[in-house]
This record gives structure tokens, sequence and C-alpha cells, in this order.
């Protein structure tokens, strides 16, 4: 079953748990199974499952070396009483389609977990899929971006505990960093270290952060952007002298956001979801195509999409959705991807990455696998930009469309989802429902579905702010103003963040985060 491997070399071959562990290959590559194309998962009964039944197919399916009875103690232990809505990523229908064409539109939730996030679909589940790695070879450095999503006890006890300590080691652009802290905190055999932007994420995500209580977690902010953060954390998995040292001490690196395959197979599962809801409410028939908007920086929630539609569900078109850092706009439009541009903070800061990690392996899909070419186009990344060949660009436009919204129309969309469907929606779902409504849908498509990445209370400035609402000083203040306006209510793990006690106030340089990571790692 050692069917994984690099995205720049097909050896050596490693099992899907091996993968999960290393997270990110040796080479920089990140891992990708060849036989995605040969798993299916059944649709002729897609309509009478249920969330727990589809993360179980799904994730069989793409995690061949997990046993039957593994995969469906991870979905237990994940999913079972830690989101607030029974459906887990419910659909919602939109009263009033974004534009003239008429064809209905919807919302997937995916905001009912632990922090309010989509990272908590797949960050409640990586925990449990690493716990269950331990007796795997380990000989590489592992990463696994962060994406987890219980309080202190998302990793089971009942899961057995790694024979060596693992150093959990991420950076977040807002979202991803709250997810990790709270699926792997006090987890055992683990520790965890986050680093965010100072200053670029907003306030409640910052609190979210920085009142994470647990015996093993550190977090630090970083005197410059995401992008500088994560290209440092990748240099701290490549340190092999770091990694000697660590060992030494009984200590390995991994990581937790959507470059470990780990965090990016459980995303797959809820646009089956999605599918299934809207089957069971009759607004599709079965084989109906369906287009799927995402919004999207790092490229792997979206990526999710493209393994469904690999794996059988039938998808019109995979629309990404960018804020004003649109280099991903502009790449699906011209296939060059130049990194060297502005970096702009916008109220959508978990979208505000310049450097897409997951685009390599749509790159290395939609080439039939060339590792060569993604290898040399990862290396003219790395001095600043590369263009694929027109052919391939041909093939990538065929499956995604893209489009982009700046802060005024982001604003607009907020408040025009609001008028015409008495919905609220945050900054992120805004660049994506500013997309819908400024294009056609994809010709063929029944349907069109948004994904709704976070809860409008994570933003409540940007989001009172955009409907005219006077905003005070204070964030939670502003949640006051915006519930009292709108009859909604915040979710209450973001209401009560005010009184908890801020644990974490360390801020490093970029060249600090090294030592942060060793220190934290003897603590352990």
């Amino acid at each position: 079953m050692a069917t994984y491997h690099s995205t720049r070399s097909k050896a050596p071959a490693l099992t899907s748990k091996e993968a999960i562990r290393r997270g990110i290959a040796p080479d920089g590559g990140l891992y990708v199974s060849d036989a995605l194309g040969d798993a299916t998962v059944d649709l002729e009964n897609l309509a009478d499952k249920d969330y727990f039944e589809l993360a179980r197919e799904v994730l069989g399916a793409l995690l061949p070396d997990y046993t039957a009875d593994e995969i469906a103690a991870c979905v237990t232990e994940a999913y079972e009483g830690t989101f607030a809505s029974d459906e887990l990523t419910p659909v919602v229908p939109l009263s009033c389609a974004p534009n003239a064409d008429n064809v209905p539109a919807y919302v997937l939730e995916l905001w009912h977990g632990p922090t309010s996030a989509f990272k908590d679909v797949a960050l409640q589940m990586l925990p449990r899929l690493m716990a269950r790695t331990a007796d795997t070879d380990t000989d590489c450095t592992a990463t696994a971006d962060t994406g987890a999503t219980a309080e202190a006890d998302t990793a089971s006890a009942s899961s057995p505990a790694p024979a060596e300590k693992i150093m959990i080691v991420t950076a977040t652009s807002g979202d991803t960093g709250k997810a990790a802290l709270a699926g792997f905190a006090d987890a055992p055999g683990c520790g965890i270290t986050v680093f965010y932007p100072e200053g670029k994420v907003s306030r409640v995500q910052e609190l979210q952060m920085s009142t994470q209580e647990g015996g093993n977690v550190s977090v630090c902010g970083v005197r410059g952007n995401f992008d500088d953060a994560q290209s440092a954390v990748k240099r701290i998995f490549a340190d092999r002298e770091l990694a000697e040292r660590l060992a030494a001490q009984g200590v390995r690196l991994s990581s937790a956001n959507s470059i470990n395959v780990g965090r990016l197979v459980p995303q797959v599962v809820y646009y089956f979801a999605a599918y299934a809801q809207l089957l069971r409410a009759g607004s599709i028939e079965p084989g109906d195509a369906v287009e799927f908007c995402v919004p999207t920086g790092n490229f792997g929630d979206i990526l999710a999409g493209y393994y469904a539609k690999r794996l059988g569900l039938p998808v019109a078109k995979l629309v990404v959705a960018s804020d004003k850092n649109n280099v991903l706009y502009d790449f699906l439009t011209t296939g060059t991807y130049d990194r060297a541009r502005p970096f702009f903070t916008t109220t959508s800061p978990s979208m505000d990455i310049l450097i897409s990690s997951n685009l390599e392996r749509m790159l290395y899909y939609l080439s039939d696998g060339d590792c060569e070419l993604v290898s040399q186009l990862m290396d003219q990344l790395a001095q600043g930009s590369y263009e694929v060949p027109a052919e391939l660009l041909a093939k990538i436009q065929q499956v995604f469309g893209c489009g982009w919204a700046d802060e005024d129309q982001v604003a607009a969309a907020i408040k025009s989802c609001w008028e015409a469907n008495g919905y609220l929606i945050d900054p992120h779902t805004a660049c994506g429902y500013h997309v819908l409504a400024d294009q056609p849908a994809t010709p063929g498509a029944k349907a069109r579905v948004l994904l709704s990445t976070a809860s409008p209370y994570k933003f409540p400035r940007a989001v009172a702010s955009a409907l005219g609402l006077f905003c005070p000083p204070s964030d939670f203040a502003c949640m006051d103003v915006l519930a009292k306006a709108t009859d909604t209510t915040a979710p209450e793990q973001l209401a009560t963040l005010q009184g908890k006690p801020v644990l974490h106030t360390d801020v490093v340089d970029v060249d600090g985060m090294s030592a942060y990571v060793e220190n934290a790692a003897r603590a352990l």
C-alpha cells in the first residue's frame, strides 16, 4: 500500500501513514498518490449517507493503509459532539441568486466547529490520524500544516501515543493556528508552536490563540507577514543540524497545515456532504453537475474539491475566489505565477497569502505526474516566478475558474448578501459572494455552492462596518452591535474570549523563529 511520493520525485514510495507522519518530502515536495484516479466513492446511495458514513468512505479510499476500524475510530473521535450542527457542514439556500442567471445558489457553512472556522473539519481529524502513525518509519523530518480543532481533549486518550515526542510547528494566517492549538493542546507525546504575523490577524483571531490553554502550547507573533513566517517554518524543517539536535532529545518536528496530506484529505468529505444534502433536499438530481466557489489563499480548500472530482463527484467547475492579494487569479488567468508583488493586509487575513503551497499538488496532477516539470517550476518560484506551458494552462482552466474582490467590493458583498437574503457572511466568504455575483454560472451547472469559511463573528468590525453600523472601539462591543442589528447570535466560544486571560505574549523577528522552536522543544 505504499502509494504516496513527492510531487518532485516518484521514489521512494510511502504509505499514507508515513506520508502523514513526515508531512513534507525531503526534497521539499508535497506527498501525492497516483492511486487518486483509481479510487472512487460510491455515488449510488449518496443521499442516504450521513457525514460520518461519508467520512469513513472518503478517508478509507484516500488513506488505504489505515484499517477500517482505525478510520472509524478517528471519525468518531473527531466529530462526535464537537460540532454545533447535526450536519457538521450544513448547506443553506440563498433566497436570492447573486446574479441574474438564476441558477440556485447555496452556502456550505464550514464554521460550526470549536473555533468557528473551516479548519476545524480537518484539524479535529489530523491529531487522530497522526496518533495512529506511531509504528511507521520516521527517518524523515515530518511536517503537517495545521488545522486542528478540538479543545485540549482533541487527541483521544484512547489513541496510542508516539514513541518519540512530536513538536508541531506551523505558521498561520489566522484560523489554522487556533484550530491546530485546540486540536493538539495537551495531546500525549506532542507539543505545538504556532507563529502568526503580528498585527495582521483580526483581534478575535489573535485572542483565540493568545488565550489558548495547555501545558504543551506556545504561541508567538512574528514581525512580518504570513509568507515570511511560512517560509521561515519551511527553512526550520529543512535545517538538518536543528533536526539532529532535537533528535538527540527524542523530539521530531512536524506541522499541521494543508501541505500535510492528513490535513488535506478530511476536507474532501464536505464536498460529498454538500452534494448529498442537495440531493436530499430535492435541489438536484443524481448526476447533476454542481459549481463550487471557494475563497482560498493557500489553495488547500479548493484542492480538496479537485480530489472530490477525481473521486467521481459531478463537479462543473471549481472557482477560486481571491481577495486583493490576487496572485491565484493572475496565475489562473495568464499562466504566470509571480510572488514578487505588493502584499496587502485586508479584512480577509486568512487569504492574505502570496505563496500558495498546495498549487504544487494541482500542477503535479494536471501535468500527468510530471515530477521534473513540477520541480523546475518550484525552483523558478524560489527565484520569484514561473510560467506554465500553454497546454497545461488550458487543462487547468478547464477545471478551475477564478475571480477576486477588492476591499470595497468585499464590504459591498457583505451588505448585498444581507439585504438580499437576510444572511450574514464574513469577509472571506464575501470574496466568494462577489465572484458569484460577478460571473455567470458554469454552463451545465444545476447549482452553485459557496464555501463559507468562517463565522462572521470572527470579524465583527469588518462585517458591522460593511452594514453601516456604528463600530465601538472593542471588537466584542462590535459583536453586540452586530447581534442586535441582525438578530443573530455570536458563537459562545467567540463571545466569551474577552474574559479569558492572555497567556502568550511573545513576539520575535523572522530570524528568531528557529531558536524559539528549539527552546519550546526543550520544554517538552
